[in-house]
């Protein structure tokens, strides 16, 4: 498996080695190779399936389990962004399958769940990635929104990883379950008061799920994304022509504001990073990966976190903004925005 460094700006400068990336998924699984070979990490025979595969983080994640081998399932609320997920991992070679369903409606959770046992026998993998990323804050957020942002996250979590699991011990599959958590939901931001309380309470569904599905050889996980920069080409391009550049979607109108109102302050994401560079979707997908391979066998009720060490830092510190940088970004989407026209 070959790809390209992306172009534009989300490019990372250097060279690109072919041995860096990710090989060519291996029928055998690699605990079986000779001694002293190449370990590689394969998701070949492995089915998967990623909600939200909207074009950011989603998209990311579903890419980079094709890349590694498996067969990826995509679902979205609108099913055309789960087919355009579906079309980048075809245009790096891989197979996936587009579903539409609401995650918080059972029935919508089983229909998918179906269609993918029906075409592919199995399923091993999911990453349940689909939320709603309200901004709003305490003293504005009403009580339909707050909980409708609650019952997408919490609900789905909940189905997906309940059903999905029976699907796994009804076939004796020692599955992975993945939950896309966010730095909310381990520390407190201003304005994202809905957001917050369901990220929060995620990060213990899924330790009390790791403990749940611990008999049966079914590992639950976590992963906390910290605002990365998005490299999804077809997205990049989107945001270009629209004139977007903000990290985070604007807040909703409130009118005008009692005299007592107090402002809250400011987000600085991007000059709070210990090794100076975001991560992106890219560099989470790697992690996810591996995570839900057969290295990961014993590792349950965790949660994981590239960011280059910003929720490690004290709270005071702030980086000098003089760092050198990772090691240059393992692509895993071999197109560009210009061949995207």
């Amino acid at each position: 498996m070959t790809g390209t460094a992306l172009a534009g700006p989300e490019a990372v400068a250097g060279p690109r080695s072919e041995d860096c990336l990710p090989k060519p998924a291996r029928s055998a699984p690699a605990r079986e190779a000779s001694k002293g070979s190449e370990v590689d990490i394969s998701l070949a025979g492995k089915v998967a399936l990623v909600t939200g595969a909207g074009p950011n983080i989603g998209s990311g994640i579903a890419l980079a389990l094709a890349r590694y081998g498996a067969k990826v399932a995509c679902n979205d609320l609108e099913l055309e962004a789960a087919k355009a997920a579906v079309r980048r991992i075809e245009r790096n070679g891989g197979t996936g399958m587009a579903l539409s369903g609401d995650v918080s409606v059972e029935a919508d959770v089983l229909a998918n769940l179906a269609e993918v046992l029906g075409a592919w026998g199995r399923v091993d993998i999911v990453v349940n990635n689909a939320a709603w990323l309200h901004a709003s804050h305490i003293l504005d957020e009403d009580l339909a929104s707050f909980n409708r942002a609650i019952t997408i996250a919490v609900n789905g979590n909940f189905l997906y990883t309940k059903h999905a699991a029976l699907a796994m011990i009804e076939r004796g599959i020692k599955g992975s379950i993945v939950s896309i958590l966010s730095s909310n939901a381990w520390q407190g931001a201003p304005g994202f008061i809905a957001y917050a309380t369901h990220k929060g309470g995620l990060a213990n569904f899924v330790r009390a799920a790791a403990m749940d599905l611990a008999p049966y050889g079914i590992r639950v996980n976590s992963f906390t994304p910290t605002a990365p920069r998005p490299d999804n080409p077809e997205l990049l391009a989107q945001w270009r022509a629209e004139g977007r550049t903000e990290l985070r979607p604007p807040s909703r109108e409130t009118g005008s504001r009692p005299a007592w109102w107090r402002e809250t302050g400011t987000f600085d994401v991007r000059g709070q990073i210990p090794m100076g560079e975001p991560a992106t979707p890219t560099d989470i997908g790697h992690c996810i990966a591996w995570l839900s391979s057969d290295y990961a066998r014993l590792i349950t009720g965790c949660d994981f976190v590239v960011d280059g060490g910003a929720r490690a830092k004290y709270w005071a510190y702030t980086p000098s903004g003089d760092a050198a940088g990772p090691v240059p970004l393992i692509p895993l989407d071999t197109t560009s925005e210009a061949d995207l026209g």
